[in-house]
C-alpha cells in the first residue's frame, strides 16, 4: 500500500473526479506531491523516469480540465503514463510497475477504464485519436479526444500521415505536442504564453467568425484566412500545422499551471476541425539528477532519491549490444564503406560506441523505421555496406520497405536484431519473436541467430561479407554468457551450422541463444541414460540440409527450439525434412517455440519457464516423444 502522509492532497485524489473544484493553489500542490510519488515510486521499481517528470503539470491540468474516462486521453509511446496511472485509481499498485501481475510500464486498455488506448510503439496516437473522433460522430456523441504525443514521435512518418488525414476530414480533435527537447519550439516566454491564450479564447474566435462573416460575401475568404494564418504564426510559430489543417495554439510553458489550465479550458470549447496545442516541458523537470543527465533518466534502474545513483548489477561478461558496437566499430577501422543506421537507438544498440569513433558514418534517423530501411538501401545500392540497427520489435514497422526496398532489390544491407526474444518488464510490445518467420519468408534473405557474443562477433564479421543479397543476424537483450570473443574474426560458411555435442538417442537443433538450455537439457537427459547430441543451427537460412538431415537419420527424436513464434525456424526445418522424405520413416519430431500468446511483463528467466523453453522443458519433451524415461526425475534434478 502506498504510505500516506499528513496534509498530502494526493491521498484524496483517488480518480480524476478529485480534482475538479479545487483551487489552483491545491492543484500546485497536488501536482507537486505526484511529481514526488513518481520519484519514489521509479527509485524502487526501476523503468521510465524523466518523460514522466516532465508531463506532471500538464497531467494533472489534463485530468482537471476534461472529464475521463469520458473524455478519451490518448498518451502516445507510454513511456509518460506514470503520473497519469497515479491519478486514474492506480497509485496504491505503482510499486508492481514491471513486475509479475503487476501494472504496465505503459498504457493498457485491459488495465484500466482511463487508458482507452495501449501505447508501447511511437506515433499511434493521431491515428487511433482520430478513429476514437470519427466513431464518436458517427455515433453521435459529444465528448473530447486528446492526444499527447512527443516531439520525438513526430518523426515517425505516421505521425504526418495522420494529421494530414485529420486536417482534411475537420473532425474535432485535441492535439498535444509536448515538446521537450527544445527541438521544435523557439524560446517560450510571457509574450507566448499571452498570444496563445488570446488565439485560444472565446472572442478571439468570435472576432474570427464575424470576420468570415463580413468578408465571404466580397469573395476574401480564402486570402483573408491565409492572413490571419500568417499573422499567428509570425508571432507564435506553427504554420506548419496550419498548413496540415489544424489550429495551432502555442508554444506554451508545459510546466506553468496558470498558463496550461485556461488555455486548455479555451481548447476544450474549441469547434469546428481539430487543434494542436503546442506545450514545451523539460525532460526529468523537478529532480535534479535527472535534469542534468544527458539522457534526462529515460530508463533507470532501481536509484537513490537522494542521490540519483543507479543500483549496479554484479559485472559480468559484456552484452550483446555492447559487443555488437565494439566489432562494428572495431571493422569500421578497416573497412571505410561501413555505415551504422539506428532509429532513434544509439545507446540502445550501441551504435553510439561507432558514432564516437565514425561520427561522419553514423546516422540515427529517429523514430522513423520505414524511413531507415529504405535509407540503408540507398546506401547499399551506391557501394557503401550499411549495418541497420533496430530492435527486432520496432523492424516491424519497416517491414515493407525490407520486402520492397531491400529484398526484392537484393541490396546487401546488414540488419542487426537486438532484443530478439523475450524482453522482462517492457512485456509483449517489445518483444522480438517474429523476425525468424518474417524476414525468413523473403526469397534471397540470409537469417543468422548467435548463441554466444563470440558467434554474435563471428556474424558480424559475415554479415560484412555478404554484399550480393540481404542479410540479418538476432541477438537477445542482456549479458553474454561469458565466452572469449576471438581477435582474428573469421566470418561463419553460409548455411552452415555446428555440432555442440555429440550423441545418439535425442537430438537437440537450437537456433539462437537457447544454446546452453539445450545442453543442460542434455545433462539431465545424460543422467538418465539416454544420449543426446546438440547443435547449434546459426543458420535459419539457408538452412543446413546436412546438418538437419544427419540428425533426424541418426537419432530417433528431433527437436528444434527457438526464442521466436510459431512459423519460425521449427517450421523451416520441418518443411525441408518433409520435402526430403526424411519424416516417412518413423522419426519423432517436436518444435519449441514461444507459445501462440502474447506474454506479459516479468522477469526474463520467469517467461521463459512460463514459455517452457527452459532446460527442463526441453529435457521432459524429449522424453514425452521418445516414450522412455522419468518426466518426474527431471523436474527433481531441475529444482536441486
Amino acid at each position: 500500500m502506498t504510505e500516506t502522509r499528513p496534509n498530502r492532497l494526493l491521498d484524496s485524489i483517488h480518480s480524476p473526479a478529485d480534482l475538479k473544484g479545487r483551487s489552483r493553489a491545491e492543484i500546485k500542490q497536488i501536482a507537486a506531491e505526484v511529481r514526488d510519488e513518481v520519484i519514489e515510486v521509479v527509485s524502487v521499481t526501476g523503468g521510465h523516469l524523466g518523460s514522466g517528470l516532465g508531463v506532471v503539470e500538464l497531467t494533472v491540468a489534463i485530468h482537471s480540465v476534461f472529464d475521463t474516462p469520458g473524455d478519451k486521453l490518448i498518451w502516445d509511446v507510454g513511456h509518460q503514463c506514470y503520473p497519469h496511472k497515479i491519478l486514474t485509481g492506480r497509485r496504491d499498485r505503482m510499486r508492481t510497475l514491471r513486475q509479475a501481475d503487476g501494472l504496465s510500464g505503459f498504457t493498457k486498455r485491459s488495465e484500466s477504464e482511463y487508458d482507452p488506448f495501449g501505447a508501447a510503439h511511437a506515433a499511434t496516437s493521431i491515428s487511433a485519436g482520430l478513429g476514437f473522433a470519427k466513431s464518436r460522430d458517427l455515433q453521435g456523441a459529444a465528448n473530447n479526444v486528446i492526444c499527447v504525443i512527443g516531439d520525438g514521435s513526430m518523426s515517425a512518418g505516421m505521425a504526418y500521415e495522420a494529421m494530414n488525414n485529420a486536417g482534411a476530414d475537420k473532425s474535432r480533435l485535441i492535439v498535444i505536442l509536448n515538446d521537450n527537447d527544445m527541438s521544435i519550439a523557439p524560446p517560450v516566454g510571457a509574450m507566448s504564453n499571452y498570444f496563445s491564450r488570446l488565439v485560444s479564447s472565446r472572442p478571439y474566435r468570435g472576432l474570427r467568425r464575424f470576420a468570415k462573416k463580413v468578408v465571404t460575401p466580397m469573395g476574401l475568404e480564402s486570402p483573408a484566412r491565409r492572413a490571419e494564418e500568417y499573422l499567428r504564426g509570425f508571432a507564435m510559430g506553427g504554420t506548419m500545422f496550419e498548413e496540415l489543417g489544424f489550429y495551432y495554439v502555442g508554444p506554451i510553458d508545459g510546466h506553468d499551471l496558470d498558463t496550461l489550465i485556461p488555455i486548455l479550458e479555451n481548447v476544450r470549447c474549441i469547434q469546428g476541425g481539430p487543434v494542436l496545442l503546442h506545450v514545451v516541458t523539460q525532460k526529468g523537470k523537478g529532480y535534479a539528477p535527472a535534469e542534468n543527465s544527458a539522457d534526462k533518466y529515460h530508463g533507470v534502474s532501481k536509484f537513490s532519491v537522494v542521490t540519483g545513483e543507479q543500483a549496479k548489477g554484479a559485472s559480468g561478461p559484456p552484452s550483446y549490444q555492447k559487443v555488437f558496437g565494439q566489432t562494428l566499430t572495431r571493422l569500421g577501422e578497416t573497412d571505410v564503406r561501413i555505415c551504422a543506421i539506428t532509429a532513434a537507438m544509439p545507446s540502445g544498440t550501441s551504435t553510439d560506441i561507432f558514432a564516437a569513433k565514425f561520427p561522419e558514418r553514423h546516422f540515427d534517423v529517429g523514430i522513423a523505421e520505414q524511413h531507415a530501411v529504405t535509407f540503408a538501401a540507398g546506401l547499399a545500392a551506391d557501394g557503401m555496406k550499411p549495418f541497420c540497427a533496430i530492435y527486432s520489435t520496432f523492424l516491424q514497422r519497416g517491414y515493407d520497405q525490407v520486402v520492397h526496398d531491400v529484398a526484392i532489390q537484393r541490396l546487401p544491407v546488414r540488419f542487426a536484431l537486438d532484443r530478439a526474444g523475450l524482453v522482462g518488464a517492457d512485456g509483449a510490445t517489445h518483444a522480438g519473436s517474429f523476425d525468424i518467420g518474417y524476414l525468413g519468408a523473403l526469397p534471397g534473405f540470409i537469417c543468422m541467430a548467435a548463441a554466444d557474443e563470440a558467434d554474435l562477433a563471428r556474424m558480424v564479421k559475415t554479415a560484412l561479407e555478404i554484399d550480393d543479397r540481404p542479410s540479418s543476424f538476432r541477438y537477445p537483450r542482456g549479458e553474454g554468457i561469458g565466452v572469449e570473443i576471438p581477435t582474428d574474426l573469421k566470418a561463419l560458411e553460409i548455411g552452415k551450422g555446428r555440432i555442440v555435442r555429440e550423441g545418439t538417442t535425442i537430438a537437440i537443433l537450437s537456433y539462437g541463444a537457447r544454446l546452453q538450455e539445450a545442453l543442460k537439457a542434455a545433462q539431465l537427459l545424460s543422467a538418465q541414460g539416454l544420449s543426446a547430441t546438440v547443435a547449434d543451427a546459426r543458420f535459419a537460412k539457408p538452412i543446413d540440409a546436412d546438418l538437419v538431415e544427419r540428425l533426424a537419420k541418426s537419432h530417433e527424436v528431433l527437436i528444434t527450439i527457438e526464442e521466436g513464434s510459431t512459423g519460425g525456424f521449427g517450421s523451416f526445418v520441418l518443411e525441408h525434412l518433409a520435402n526430403a522424405g526424411a519424416l516417412d520413416s518413423g522419426l519423432k519430431v517436436r518444435v519449441m517455440t514461444l507459445p501462440d500468446i502474447f506474454q506479459d511483463h516479468d522477469t526474463p528467466a520467469a517467461m521463459y519457464d512460463a514459455a517452457g523453453l527452459t532446460a527442463r522443458h526441453i529435457a521432459a519433451r524429449a522424453i514425452e516423444a521418445l516414450g522412455r524415461g522419468d518426466i518426474s526425475a527431471i523436474e527433481q534434478a531441475a529444482r536441486a
